[in-house]
């Protein structure tokens, strides 16, 4: 299949009441282990990329890799640049062959995050491009106060003129979750995210899957929550299996 936009396959997710996985690629082996897995279990699957890997893999080289591989599967798999920085970097993403684009000026105040996303939808949206932003803030896992102080949870009142006033397609929301490993359990503000999913018309989305309970994860799915942001769990499995082989095999130049 060809690649398609991350919200036409959050669409599909949001009628049916289930998410889709957003998974972090880290090299060209792991872009084809998502895939592979994707096809293996007939699921729809989001294929992301941190801006700063591009200094391991071009921004280019990772589309390329991806088209290829997806043109031999009948899943659909998007292509999105996760947590860019800036305009700059989207466009970099966008003209390298991206098909989606996660804009997070979630660490601004209100009107400037409303001002620079709305100038990366504007531009997406002229080339066929979907958005997804952030409101609210998704801080970092080893510090607590990051995910436990609901001052950083997204406003429901101003999830509506967010999105009204930016045009982003999809909505990544901040309910009692961080990026990283927790240093104590998650506690998701499933109220919160009910009340904001009655009032918007967009897809959310939950960055910060690994570690949170999966009740609570079930719970989320059932409302609103179309795409699971995960990168810390699997990569820390393929850390420690990399460990274990050179530490367990004898390695041979030849």
């Amino acid at each position: 299949m060809a690649l398609e936009k991350a919200i036409d396959i959050l669409k599909i997710a949001d009628a049916k009441k289930r998410s889709v996985i957003g998974f972090d690629a880290f090299n060209l082996e792991s872009i084809a282990w998502i895939i592979e897995v994707a096809e293996e279990e007939q699921i729809p699957v989001i294929l992301m990329l941190y801006p700063a890997m591009k200094n391991i893999i071009p921004f280019s080289t990772f589309a390329a890799v991806t088209k290829n591989l997806t043109a031999k599967v009948k899943v659909p798999v998007a292509l999105m640049l996760d947590l860019s920085p800036d305009f700059e970097t989207s466009m970099e993403a966008v003209k390298a062959g991206f098909t989606s684009i996660m804009i997070d000026h979630s660490h601004l105040d209100f009107e400037q995050n409303v001002l620079k996303t709305r100038e990366v939808v504007k531009a997406c949206h002229s080339m066929d491009i979907d958005v997804e932003a952030e409101l609210g803030y998704v801080g970092i896992a080893s510090r607590e106060n990051d995910y436990k102080n609901t001052d950083n949870f997204t406003s429901v009142e101003l999830a509506v003129e967010y999105l009204e006033r930016t045009g982003a397609d999809s909505l990544a929301v901040s309910i009692g979750t961080a990026h990283g490993s927790y240093v104590s359990a998650p506690n998701l503000d499933l109220e919160r995210l009910e009340s904001i999913n009655a009032v918007v018309n967009a897809p959310l989305v939950l960055h910060g899957g690994t570690g949170v309970p999966e009740t609570q994860l079930k719970a989320a799915f059932t409302r609103g929550i179309n795409k699971l942001n995960l990168a810390t769990g699997y990569n820390l499995k393929m850390y420690a299996e990399t460990k274990k082989v050179v530490e367990e095999q004898e390695i041979r130049p030849r």
